[in-house]
Formats: C-alpha cells, structure tokens, sequence
C-alpha cells in the first residue's frame, strides 16, 4: 500500500465537506510563511494560480494540496496531516470567516515509508 504524503483529520475533512459546499471545488497552497507563517491555505479550485514551481503532493478531501517547490525541499521527509484548531489566523484562506484555521502537522517518513511513498501527483491543474 502507499503512504500519502499529505492526509487530514476526520475534523479537517469535516470542514473541507462544509467549505466545499458552500464554495464548490477546493484546493490547497502550502504557504511559504508570507501572511500567517508556514500554513495550508484553502482556495476556490483554480484562485490561486499553480505553476511549475509548484508540486501537487496529492489530495485531501478531493481537493488538491500544492507547495512551492522550494518548500517541498524541506517538507519533502515528512508526511503533512492538516488539522483544524480553534482561533483565527490572519491569511486569505476560505476558513478564516469561521473562527477556525487549518494548520499543519508533521511526522518524518521512516526508511520503510519513503520506499512505499505514493508519487508525486503529475497535474499541475489547480
């Protein structure tokens, strides 16, 4: 079986379903620490503008997850699992309005995990 890359709680699933209903098709941009430091930001699908300095590491929720390809440089060991916390962070991702934000959690792949990682997603499509 492959490991994902990028996984997310049931409760950030949970708000991913609610936003998607109110907003139509989602994705993910993992900021590179511009507005609210290092954290997933959640768009209407094709807002924010993907390109070939972005990697696509795979979905959650049905939605695509992107990072810059430099971040990924660092990130690129670890599995990334967004969650959801109470308190409103200060960046333009579509969960602000709620009082929540998605943050990140990470774990380093052991030697096992990086030889059954899931390959980067080819797509570029936001």
């Amino acid at each position: 079986m492959a490991i994902k890359r990028v996984i997310a709680t049931e409760a950030a699933l949970s708000l991913i379903q609610k936003l998607q209903e109110s907003n139509g098709p989602l994705m993910f941009h993992q900021s590179g620490g511009c507005c609210d430091g290092s954290q997933p930001m959640c768009f209407p699908k094709g807002e924010f503008k993907t390109g070939n300095s972005d990697v696509c590491l795979g979905e959650i929720g049905g939605c695509a997850f992107f990072m810059g390809a430099d971040q990924f440089e660092y990130w690129k060991h670890t599995q990334l699992e967004v969650d959801v916390t109470k308190g409103r962070g200060s960046s333009f991702s579509l969960e602000i309005p709620l009082g929540v934000r998605f943050y990140i959690k990470s774990k380093l792949f052991s030697d096992e995990e990086l030889e059954l990682l899931e390959p980067l997603t080819e797509s570029k499509e936001a």
